[in-house]
């Protein structure tokens, strides 16, 4: 079982996504210090307890797909949001290339 502070490394990370950019679920878990949590990413955007200002509708799979089971919602709602800050979709899919977010290192908060 993960601890709340895993969970809150994620949520730090996920904060970060601004608007218009996406992350995958690996790329998250990388930037929260271990890449092997993609899994826990997803349980923990599930449990997000604050959306509106922690963006979990910006995380996408590898392949660039939404969630079918966006916590908020549903996969359509998930794609609304993502095109409400300008970021066009192919049905459920993101363009990883021209929308990934390119972050490579984690600025923790003091």
């Amino acid at each position: 079982m993960m601890s709340g502070s895993t969970f809150q490394l994620i949520y730090e990370v996920v904060k970060q996504i601004p608007k218009g950019k996406v992350a995958t679920y690996g790329q998250v878990a990388s930037l929260a210090g271990n890449r092997n949590w993609s899994r826990v990413v997803g349980y923990a955007l599930h449990a997000n307890p604050d959306p509106a200002h922690i963006p979990c509708h910006r995380v996408v799979n590898r392949m660039g797909e939404v969630s079918k089971a966006f916590v908020f919602g549903g996969e359509n709602r998930q794609i609304a949001l993502l095109e409400s800050e300008g970021v066009k979709l192919d049905g459920n899919r993101v363009d990883l290339e021209k929308y990934r977010w390119n972050r490579v290192t984690i600025e923790m908060m003091e």
